[in-house]
């Protein structure tokens, strides 16, 4: 069984469902056959490489929110993030490009598979949420994947081109494709879909009703999965608090 993850390394929520999803395959009979992959997608396309201003600052000015407005709804998430048992810095993260981020998370999937590139998509996730760094840095990006596993000799030939820009770009088209308006967006064998940063109980109806279909003459599960969720995401507009 596959689930391909739509979501970006800068979406406060994605962290919170990669947590969530990752509570119901830690309960799954069969979470040894299922495969996780890793889908780009960037919130904020136009986001500076060189980043100068602060999330707050820049969702302040989105939003027409006071600091005060601000700091409230980052810590309504870092609340939710805690639940999860993730420390949350947001106040002192940056608003800034991801695309070279997913450029290194394709090159790791190339590298080692599925379990290579899921350690270097918690390192950047981590890197940018706990520990407020700047994951468009190219010096940052490579500590950060050479760390999780990367070969330092191909980040390196990575980031110094386009290498896997094209990759990033078909997964935000096959998203757009498939309907997603925001991320964590979850797709199981091309069949199931869900938006959000979905509870815990949301993914683990939906692994085992995929795993039924995927297996005839199995009881299938009473619960339906619907095609799209109602959990937390993060958009074009935003993310939901």
């Amino acid at each position: 069984m596959k689930i391909e993850i739509w979501s970006d390394v800068v979406c406060p929520w994605c962290y919170i469902g990669k947590r969530r999803i990752e509570e119901a395959l830690a309960a799954f009979p069969h979470a040894d056959e299922v495969e996780v992959h890793w889908r780009a997608y960037q919130l904020d396309p136009g986001a500076p490489t060189e980043p100068t201003t602060g999330t707050a600052e820049m969702l302040a000015k989105k939003y027409g929110q006071s600091p005060a407005g601000v700091q409230q709804m980052q810590d309504r998430v870092e609340a939710v993030a805690a639940e999860v048992g993730l420390v949350y810095r947001l106040s002192e993260t940056l608003h800034l490009n991801t695309v070279d981020a997913h450029r290194l998370i394709h090159l790791a999937h190339e590298q080692g598979g599925h379990d290579l590139q899921g350690r270097v998509k918690e390192a950047l996730l981590a890197a940018y949420f706990t520990e407020a760094r700047n994951v468009a840095d190219h010096a940052v990006l490579r500590d950060v994947a050479v760390a999780a596993g990367l070969d330092a000799d191909r980040v390196d030939a990575v980031l110094a081109s386009r290498e896997y820009a094209a990759d990033v770009q078909a997964d935000i088209d096959q998203a757009q494709a498939y309907g997603a308006t925001g991320v964590p967006f979850f797709v199981v064998d091309q069949k199931y879909g869900v938006s959000g940063a979905q509870p815990t109980e949301v993914f683990t109806q939906l692994l085992e009703r995929a795993w039924a279909e995927s297996h005839p003459g199995l009881e299938m599960v009473d619960s339906a999965v619907p095609a799209a969720g109602d959990g937390d995401v993060c958009g074009p507009d935003g993310c939901a608090v």
